[in-house]
């Protein structure tokens, strides 16, 4: 009896339909990657802004005591200190505060009475009654500009993709 050798290799029309099928899912899957790379940096700055106003919120409340959240224009820099930190202590949160990616900018940030602070440094206080002072952070990039309210008695903040103002 003779043995026959079976080829057990692939043929190349079906590695042409792989290559195919491949081809057609990159194609489809490599567009929606560069959009959650270009945008990365938005969302963690608006992730970031988010939860810190939360947290200052809620932390504010229970230790029935002032924080502060820092904006500083000039240096694109947020940073947090409460009401009893040393001046040491004051230089090191701003230097481990949360740096704005480069793409990024500060334009401004907007009160309804005090009006709107485009350079140097803005204070937005969270006092230990559980209340906050209302203001609109404005960051913006080359083509794109987000707001995000803070609003005194809510505890979420609300994030708007375009710039918008208390007069809006």
């Amino acid at each position: 009896m003779m043995k026959s050798e079976q080829n057990s290799g692939f043929t190349l029309i079906e590695l042409m339909v792989v290559i195919s099928l491949i081809s057609i899912m990159l194609f489809f899957s490599i567009p929606r990657f560069q959009s959650t790379i270009i945008t990365d940096s938005k969302k963690s700055t608006a992730r970031w802004i988010i939860g810190k106003v939360r947290i200052l919120k809620e932390r504010s409340a229970c230790d029935q005591k002032l924080y502060i959240l820092h904006v500083n224009m000039d240096t694109n820099r947020l940073w947090t200190s409460d009401g009893a930190m040393s001046e040491e202590d004051l230089q090191n949160a701003q230097e481990k505060g949360y740096e704005i990616p480069g793409d990024l900018k500060v334009q401004n940030v907007e009160y309804p009475e005090k009006g709107i602070i485009s350079y140097g440094q803005a204070d937005i206080c969270f006092y230990g009654k559980g209340y906050s002072d209302k203001a609109l952070i404005h960051i913006q990039d080359d083509d794109e500009k987000m707001s995000f309210l803070i609003e005194p008695f809510l505890p979420k903040v609300k994030m708007y993709e375009k710039y918008v103002g208390f007069e809006d």
